[in-house]
């Protein structure tokens, strides 16, 4: 049985240990390291799936990428001999991707040899990715440090939902993805495929819903079994959404007979809760939708399919007679009541294709048979009244991506926090959790930046152990990851540079990236109500879709604000006034950038206020060191100033208003 401990050697400083993410439930080091040569070779024992193979040659170019040393083994195969091995893999029997299956794995590292033992594949796989990040380098070249490391995830259900039908995204965004989501140690792939903006993916039943619903960007059925494919080796999990009834417009478009309203439709170009919904009174909706999900339960092997169900906003079955006379006479006494009707004929139909039935917090019903599952987004209540009455639920509350909150944020979310009420036998009801990108403000070359890297700090939470929770260490071990998900063609960090120079002309970049590395776009869904309407057309090109979701930037300076504080020693002045120094000198060479990009003039006011709000920083700074207190008048004016540098312009914010602030208020208050 696994402990959940983690064990560091003695006399060792958190700074120096390997980056770890997600921390595994026991570390062990100890002393000595395996140095890594060009001779290194590894083995396959036991009886493992044939991804093993493919996996331990990934894990071996990898490896050999980041070293550049020219392993001899080209592929791993089954004829491959452990004897003389330095890497022994052993899988006592093929895995199966499916939810339940055991990740536990086995990692034992000394000078001489290392060895991985795992139930299964899917474990293997695990521990190959603890096994890269555990690797170093000095003086000497690439070493392993000496370690034994049992392991296995605190939930079995860790997932990332991807909405490909708000903005289509191709294939090679999902595979890499893919490798990322590996590479923490997620196993659930949830394919948003169908909302009121695209219908992505091909039935051959029913062609009209991708011919008509798509635009022409959907997923061949053959597309769809190579990303299955490309997951499965992975040990990832891929499971379909289609929504219904509500978010139903681009269903329509080809079949506007299922409709709750007359047609026609067309498919939405705007953002938002729409009124298209299907039309539950009828018998013909639960045949089309019968052939439907018996043709998609064909296409996706996983066992669970999400039907959606949620914001219906009831308008279109409200103003049709023909449903309301239904609902009188059968009793139904709302559309709560109604949607429940509809789910429970759909849940028949999943089960009969031999699928589990998963859906939003709106299919939550007294009604709903325990098999369904509930997928809350509207927060942890939801899920505790669910476990209690025997429903097992997994979270996204808290981990919305797009509302672009910091890692920390996601990081301390808990599926089961300390203070749960749940009894030990309701807490398995809570499968794990999943992070949303939903797709209304994310294009092909902007969706990486907004799942990486904060995403892995998710995946810590679903996978280690509930104590594990040092928001400062997590930090320090996500930027190392970031960088190594790079490996991946993942493009978080490489294209904000490009951007950069297209918002710029191509001119130097450097007073652009000075002001965006200190911003952030807005929060929680405000970008959709400043003035600027976006569309399923709309650029997605502006200093908004460059920031980052999180500055780092502005983080340490608030970590240097806070040093200052407890101690205004010299060293700590200077690492404060140092960054308002170039803060306050950056407007004047940006300014000569805005003027030749028109893009750039709607942070231009902005980027004025950071050299107002930098020069406060250092005057400050200054009376704070030197224990003079400055006048009432200035400290007044100071805030007026920092509460105006606060107004989000072009959609962004600058994040170091409240660092400066706080030290404006320590000058007083010394």
């Amino acid at each position: 049985m696994l402990v959940n401990l983690t064990i560091v050697a003695e006399n060792e400083a958190p700074s120096t240990r390997p980056p770890l993410l997600p921390v595994p439930a026991q570390v062990e080091y100890s002393d000595g390291q395996f140095r890594l040569n060009a001779e290194f070779t590894l083995a396959v024992e036991g009886k493992p799936h044939e991804r093993m193979f493919r996996g331990a040659t990934r894990f071996l170019r990898r490896l050999s990428g980041r070293t550049g040393l020219f392993f001899l083994q080209h592929y791993i195969t089954e004829t491959g001999k452990s004897r003389f091995a330095n890497l022994v893999i052993n899988c006592r029997r093929p895995g199966v991707v499916k939810l339940g299956t055991d990740e536990s794995y086995r990692l034992t590292v000394t000078p001489e040899k290392i060895e991985l033992q795992a139930d299964n594949d899917i474990g293997a796989l695990r521990g190959l990715e603890t096994l890269l990040q555990l690797l170093q380098a000095d003086e000497k070249g690439y070493f392993l440090p000496a370690v034994k490391i049992v392991d296995a995830p605190r939930f079995p259900w860790r997932g990332l939902l991807i909405d490909v039908s708000r903005h289509f995204m191709p294939m090679e965004v999902l595979k890499r993805n893919l490798d990322g989501m590996a590479a923490v140690k997620l196993n659930v792939l949830h394919w948003h495929l169908v909302d009121d903006q695209g219908f992505r993916v091909e039935s051959k039943t029913f062609p009209k819903l991708h011919e008509m619903g798509s635009d022409g960007f959907y997923f061949t059925q053959e597309q769809i079994r190579e990303i299955i494919a490309y997951a499965n080796d992975r040990g990832i999990r891929v499971m379909p959404e289609f929504d219904v009834p509500a978010h139903a417009t681009s269903w329509l478009v080809g079949y506007p007979e299922l409709g709750s309203a007359p047609g026609p439709y067309t498919v939405e170009r705007n953002w938002g809760i729409m009124d298209p919904v299907l039309d539950p009174t009828r018998d013909a909706i639960y045949d089309f939708l019968d052939q439907f999900f018996a043709e998609m339960a064909g296409l996706f092997p996983d066992e669970y399919l999400h039907i959606g169900g949620d914001e219906n906003n009831g308008k279109h079955w409200n103003a049709n007679q023909d449903i309301q006379a239904f609902m009188k006479k059968n009793n139904i006494p709302d559309n709560h009541a109604l949607q429940s009707y509809f789910n429970q004929r759909i849940l028949k139909i999943v089960t009969k294709h031999g699928k589990k039935m998963i859906g939003w917090d709106e299919i939550f019903h007294p009604d709903l048979p325990k098999t369904a599952v509930i997928h809350s987004w509207r927060g942890k209540e939801a899920m505790v009244k669910a476990a209690q009455q025997g429903y097992m639920s997994i979270l996204s509350n808290g981990y919305y991506i797009d509302l672009m909150q910091p890692a920390y944020f996601h990081y301390l979310n808990d599926p089961i926090p300390e203070d749960t009420p749940l009894s030990e036998k309701e807490q398995r009801a809570i499968l794990g959790g999943e992070a949303t990108s939903w797709g209304e403000l994310v294009s092909p070359e902007t969706i990486d930046s907004r799942i990486w890297p904060r995403t892995a700090a998710i995946a810590e939470r679903l996978w280690s152990p509930q104590r594990v929770k040092d928001v400062e260490d997590m930090y320090r071990r996500l930027e190392v990851i970031s960088f190594q998900l790079e490996e991946h063609g993942l493009t978080h960090r490489k294209n904000f540079e490009m951007m950069l120079r297209r918002l710029t002309g191509d001119r130097d970049i450097t007073p652009l990236r000075t002001f965006i590395e200190l911003v952030e776009p807005v929060k929680i869904y405000t970008r959709h109500h400043q003035g600027v309407k976006y569309t399923s057309s709309s650029p997605l090109t502006r200093v908004v879709d460059a920031a980052r979701p999180e500055s780092m930037a502005a983080r340490d300076f608030a970590r240097r604000v806070d040093s200052l504080l407890a101690n205004p020693s010299e060293n700590n002045q200077a690492a404060v006034a140092d960054l308002l120094k170039i803060w306050k000198r950056n407007h004047a060479a940006l300014q000569a950038i805005i003027n030749t990009s028109p893009v750039l003039r709607e942070i231009e006011s902005l980027s004025q206020d950071l050299t107002t709000i930098s020069e406060i920083g250092m005057a400050a700074g200054n009376y704070y060191s030197s224990r003079v207190k400055p006048s009432e008048a200035w400290h007044e004016r100071s805030l007026e100033l920092l509460e105006a540098a606060r107004k989000p312009r072009g959609q962004v914010m600058l994040m170091v208003v409240d660092p400066i602030e706080k030290l404006v208020k320590a000058v007083k208050t010394e």
